[in-house]
């Protein structure tokens, strides 16, 4: 005697381990949802892919610091005021041609691209700097000032001067970036060390380094636990190290 065997020809749901809000939005379309529900699923698979845009912009951002060169200064400001009282002004700066050479390849690499977005009130100048990826997410920083009108400059370089400065540190603040001393290739503007390290440093600093195959939270926690005295030297002169251990560590964790 044949067996008979029925076959039940509802589609079974997917496992919840297994499934997005966008094959959830489908499954449900199959099986006649609601238009409320619908709209519920799609609400639901807006902010997945809005977290998910969240998560690749940290990644990207995390590696591309990594990976960018010091910033040097490579612009001289030398005057005197015609102010009485105001005395010499001298300092040196980066300008934003600078940044600019040294950031952009990067961030492309990356999937990253910045601009910036003006406004005016009266004599203060706002410049955003709008630093995207390209699945979709972006974080703005914002910095204001008052017209630069030191140096004798006429109405429309005192703008000119605010709107660069602006720009290079609205990028600078967006990505976390520090600016050093050039020092002619001397060192690749790393600081010069003027202490032995301490003792038990090598290994430590070898234990850490493989410790970031096994993600940030780890990395993390023995940072915490390290001796101040490592972390006190890594702070004075390794501090490039520490920032792409972290980004390794970053790149570890589980999406």
């Amino acid at each position: 005697m044949n067996a008979i065997i029925e076959q039940n020809s509802t589609p079974q749901p997917l496992a919840v381990a297994e499934v997005t809000p966008m094959q959830m939005l489908q499954y449900a379309m199959s099986q006649g949802a609601d238009l409320d529900r619908l709209e519920r699923l799609m609400t639901l698979q807006e902010r997945w892919e809005k977290n998910q845009a969240k998560k690749a912009f940290d990644a990207a951002v995390s590696l591309a610091k990594a990976e960018i060169k010091p910033i040097f200064k490579n612009r001289e400001v030398d005057f005197v005021s015609k102010k009485e009282g105001a005395g010499r002004t001298n300092y040196k700066y980066e300008d934003f041609g600078q940044v600019a050479g040294e950031v952009d390849p990067v961030l492309a690499k990356h999937g990253l691209s910045y601009r910036h977005r003006p406004a005016q009130q009266e004599k203060v100048l706002s410049i955003t700097c709008i630093l995207s990826h390209r699945d979709g997410h972006s974080e703005e920083s914002t910095l204001s000032a008052c017209y630069d009108e030191t140096g004798n400059k006429n109405s429309i370089q005192a703008i000119g001067s605010t709107a660069t400065f602006l720009q290079r540190y609205t990028l600078k603040l967006a990505l976390g970036l520090a600016t050093t001393k050039d020092d002619d290739g001397r060192g690749a503007g790393s600081k010069q060390q003027t202490e032995p390290k301490p003792e038990g440093y090598d290994a430590w600093h070898a234990d850490m380094t493989a410790l970031a195959d096994e993600g940030s939270e780890k990395l993390t926690a023995a940072w915490g636990k390290s001796e101040g005295n490592f972390r006190r030297y890594v702070v004075k002169y390794d501090e490039q190290w520490w920032n792409e251990t972290k980004a390794k560590a970053k790149k570890a964790d589980p999406a």
